[in-house]
């Protein structure tokens, strides 16, 4: 009976804790008609078009409230760009009934106008992004031979004023938990060091699933 108690003690304070759960919900803020898709997909058909929801990522669970990318709101790049039913991006997140003074955490996918345009709607937010992401957009990119094509500048002033405050943190390795649960990975190379998320999930103790949930 002594053996059986101290085992069951030892699983109780050995397990660890449970990981939490978490509601993912894609939020369009407005859409690209008319794209060709050949300039979405190497080789694609030129003649042939499609229609892109432009969305922001909103994920709640753990005490948190995460947005994965942020939208734009600036018009330096998209003056003739042929967005429609536009809403600004925390305009849109409202809709999902949140607040942007209540989201937690933005998350930047890489520095590009229409995914970290927004960095400035949420300003209470914790954020992060690559180390290499965040080197290259805001010194790299704008020194000879550097390459800021779609990066806007006003974008980058947002960063290093949310840097100054506290609240940009670095992630600088690939595959690695930056939330209970949530890994981000580095892939696909589309910006210097871009990143996406992967939600990790445990059918037990022993035996870990990965899910992916999301790429940018």
């Amino acid at each position: 009976m002594a053996r059986f108690l101290l085992a069951a003690i030892c699983v109780v304070f050995l397990a660890p804790p449970p990981k939490p759960e978490y509601w993912i919900q894609d939020i369009r803020y407005t859409t690209w008609p008319g794209v060709p898709v050949s300039a979405l997909v190497v080789g694609g058909p030129k003649d042939e078009k499609l229609d892109i929801a432009m969305v922001v990522w909103l994920i709640r669970g753990g005490g948190r409230t995460i947005l994965f990318d942020s939208g734009f709101h600036r018009d330096t790049f998209p003056k003739g760009f042929p967005k429609q039913d536009y809403l600004r991006p925390d305009e849109a997140v409202k809709t999902a009934g949140v607040a942007p003074i209540q989201v937690t955490d933005f998350v930047i996918s890489h520095a590009h106008w229409e995914h970290m345009g927004g960095v400035d709607l949420f300003p209470k937010t914790q954020v992060r992004i690559q180390k290499g992401e965040y080197r290259y957009c805001t010194m790299d990119a704008w020194r000879p031979g550097g390459n800021h094509g779609g990066i806007d500048p006003d974008d980058v002033k947002e960063l290093l004023q949310s840097n100054t405050e506290g609240r940009v943190h670095l992630v600088d390795a690939d595959n690695i938990e930056i939330f209970p649960s949530i890994r981000a990975y580095t892939g696909s190379r589309h910006t210097y060091a871009s990143q996406y998320l992967r939600r990790v999930r445990k059918t037990s103790v022993f035996e870990p699933i990965p899910e992916v949930v999301s790429i940018p």
